[in-house]
């Protein structure tokens, strides 16, 4: 299939459930548009935890693209990107095919940094992509092992607690401080939880290679164990360096505040894929960037001035406790409970539910 689109959307990320939902509800961009990905479901973050801990059943955790392209009558395709040209723009997928289009938007998120493995001796499991991280997490509970966990974040202090009591033993390796970044308060609640689940946690322990059955790092074996989980900062799609599109140095797309590449102005980037001053990557600014990607998309298909978008200086964090509870990171401000857990369980909920419904 060789395709020619008015507005083409790669990836199913959280900036593009946004704009499907409000092309759903109010006009669109006029033309023909097409949104491809590799995977027909789109998983929301928030609730992989609680999806490991079983509060979830899979259906709870990810949206149909299918149906909420069709209510903003817009094309569906499941294909892998390998390639993008951006003068045409003009994108390749694994099949061979290609799609062009006028204006793309990307919204590709990112994959774990992952260490050097040398041989097969241990099974390395990224948290992305969430449908085969958890196809994967589900074959290992049928034989539960110890499990090692690279990445002192979030995700990685999340899905700690996730499978604590699931899984023989957990180790947790940080190369900096647990949570690095956020308030002292939060790290030591965190601490606190970890220790109550018996996770053993290694901070200013950075892993650089994946030996046989081990984990070496600065030259010295850190664990040994059959299985690890990845969990570390984003890294981006190799392909990207390669397509052209001005990046920065650590390979993420640069764009401007209306968010279109600084090199190609027809296309957008927005999430993970994307790097724009004081926007951190998590999931919070690529929704919050959904609003402005679906208008300015709009407006540039009709030669209208386009919308900013402003990274706020603080975003709420929820981090699931893996026993219905959260904590919770606003700054400098930390708190806990099940109070908290309630509150990210109805905002989860809701967010999926969103995104669901409509048509």
């Amino acid at each position: 299939m060789n395709a020619d689109f008015d507005v083409l959307l790669a990836g199913g990320g959280h900036s593009h459930l946004g704009v499907l939902r409000q092309w759903a509800s109010r006009d669109r961009p006029a033309g023909r548009i097409g949104l491809v990905s590799a995977e027909p479901h789109a998983w929301y973050s928030g609730m992989m935890p609680g999806l490991i801990a079983e509060h979830y059943q899979t259906r709870d955790c990810r949206v149909a693209l299918p149906k909420l392209c069709a209510a903003a009558e817009v094309e569906f395709i499941q294909g892998t990107l390998v390639a993008l040209l951006p003068e045409t723009p003009e994108l390749l997928l694994a099949t061979g095919e290609t799609l062009r289009s006028t204006w793309l938007s990307l919204n590709l998120g990112s994959l774990p940094w992952m260490p050097e493995q040398t041989d097969d001796g241990m099974e390395l499991l990224s948290v992305k992509p969430f449908a085969d991280f958890i196809r994967r997490w589900q074959q290992w509970q049928e034989i539960p092992e110890p499990v090692g966990i690279v990445g002192g974040g979030a995700a990685g202090v999340e899905l700690a607690l996730a499978m604590a009591g699931r899984v023989p033993a957990i180790d947790l390796f940080c190369a900096d401080d647990l949570l690095a970044g956020h308030s002292p308060r939060l790290r030591r609640l965190a601490l606190r939880h970890l220790q109550v689940a018996k996770v053993q946690v290694h901070e200013h322990t950075p892993i650089q290679t994946v030996h046989g059955s081990t984990l070496v790092g600065e030259g010295q074996v850190r664990w040994r164990g059959r299985r690890l989980i990845v969990a570390t900062g984003p890294s981006p799609l190799g392909w990207l360096r390669e397509s052209g599109l001005r990046v920065d140095r650590r390979g993420f797309i640069e764009i401007s505040a209306s968010l279109q590449s600084r090199s190609h102005p027809h296309v957008f980037a927005s999430g993970d894929c994307a790097s724009l001053p004081g926007a951190v990557h998590n999931g919070v600014h690529a929704v919050r960037q959904a609003s402005v990607l679906a208008s300015n998309l709009t407006r540039a298909s009709i030669g209208q001035p386009l919308r900013h978008y402003h990274p706020q200086s603080h975003s709420l964090a929820l981090l699931s406790d893996g026993q219905h509870g959260a904590l919770l990171s606003w700054g400098g401000v930390a708190a806990e409970g099940r109070v908290l857990g309630r509150l990210k369980d109805h905002l989860d909920r809701r967010f999926v539910q969103r995104h669901s419904t409509e048509g």
